[in-house]
Formats: structure tokens, C-alpha cells, sequence
């Protein structure tokens, strides 16, 4: 791609670097910036450097937290502390916590075992979930880890560490869509759906 100065291919060159970007969609988002004012890209800069200097990691939970405490650390706040829902990423936290259905604390264990990826227990925070359930004051473990081989794996293999302790272990359920066609559902969907079949409520 020829561009006409050296500043602009470099900026496209940059911006193209972040996930789901290409070069021409890159040079859209040049070119939209080069014609805002300055502090609008002053603003953006600013944003992005306060995300990679202010932002951690907590020790406790592994979900991403401002300069200070994790909000799981926050004893004030209206969380059930005897929950506690396993998931793989960030993303999956805020997906859940979207729901309003949930109201627990959350552990993000950093991905799933995978061999053929060269992924073990080791290199998940899977030894400090452990740490966790081992002060007594979760109740119940909820896996809400994608439903594939590796999240089958890993959903395993944290079962049978924990398996020491008076825990209730839970999954999320797997199974049709709302809105969905059963014609239209894969064979281990639908019997995912049937084997996990709740009691019909006439008063939902």
C-alpha cells in the first residue's frame, strides 16, 4: 500500500497491528484521526497509556483491577462470597456479570489445559484457586468454561484437585439457544439439552 507521507504509513502500520484491523481499515482510522483536533487524539493516547500503566492484574482473582484493591477484596460490597464462578478470561467475567443473574465472586484461571498447545496445569491460575478454597469460605464452584474438549478437560481435572473439600461443584448449563430451532441444533447440543432438563415452571 503506497501512502503519501512516511508519518501516515507509519500510523497505519501501528494501528493495523491491533486484532481484527487491516491495513485499509487502519487507514480509515488515520486518516478520521488526522482530521479530528489534537486532544481528541491526546484523549485516546492518554487512554491507552492509563490502560497499561494504571491497570493490573489482581492476585487474588486474576481479573483485571485500577491501581489498589480488586473489587473481590472489597468486603463492603453485596457479593455472595460462598460463590464463586470459574471462568477462562476477562471477557467471560463481563459477559457474565452482564446478565444480572449473577452475584458471586469469580476466578479467572488464564485459558484451558490444552496438550497439543503445550498448555498444562501449571500454566494456569488453577494452584491459587486451590489457595482460595482452601481458606473455607467458598461454598459452591460454578464452571462456566467454554463447552469444548479443553474446557471439558480443564473443568476435570480442577474437580479432582478440589475434590478434598465439602464443596458443591456446578456447571453452566449447555443447550438450546433462546429463539433457537431444535431442527436447526447439532446432535451433542440437543442431548446436552436433554441430559441437563430442569423442572417446568408454569409460573416463569
Amino acid at each position: 500500500m503506497k501512502l503519501p507521507t512516511k508519518i501516515l504509513e507509519n500510523a497505519v502500520t501501528e494501528i493495523s497491528k491491533l486484532p481484527g484491523i487491516g491495513k485499509k481499515t487502519a487507514l480509515r482510522l488515520s486518516l478520521y484521526l488526522l482530521k479530528k483536533d489534537l486532544q481528541f487524539s491526546k484523549d485516546i493516547s492518554k487512554a491507552i497509556n492509563d490502560l497499561k500503566e494504571k491497570t493490573t492484574f489482581c492476585h487474588v482473582c486474576h481479573m483485571i483491577c485500577d491501581e489498589g484493591k480488586c473489587y473481590c477484596q472489597n468486603e463492603s460490597t453485596s457479593i455472595n462470597r460462598e460463590l464463586l464462578c470459574v471462568v477462562e478470561d476477562t471477557p467471560d467475567v463481563l459477559a457474565i456479570q452482564n446478565t444480572n443473574y449473577y452475584n458471586g465472586l469469580f476466578h479467572v484461571i488464564g485459558g484451558l489445559i490444552s496438550p497439543i498447545d503445550g498448555i498444562g496445569p501449571e500454566n494456569l491460575n488453577i494452584e491459587s484457586l486451590v489457595k482460595r478454597i482452601d481458606k473455607g469460605e467458598i461454598k459452591e464452584i460454578i464452571f462456566a468454561l467454554s463447552p469444548t474438549l479443553d474446557g471439558d478437560t480443564t473443568s476435570f481435572y480442577i474437580s479432582k484437585k478440589l475434590s478434598k473439600y465439602n464443596l458443591k461443584i456446578t456447571t453452566i448449563s449447555r443447550g438450546i439457544p433462546i429463539g433457537g430451532e431444535i431442527e436447526y441444533a447439532d446432535e451433542i447440543t440437543l442431548g446436552k439439552s436433554i441430559s441437563s432438563r430442569i423442572n417446568y415452571n408454569l409460573e416463569q
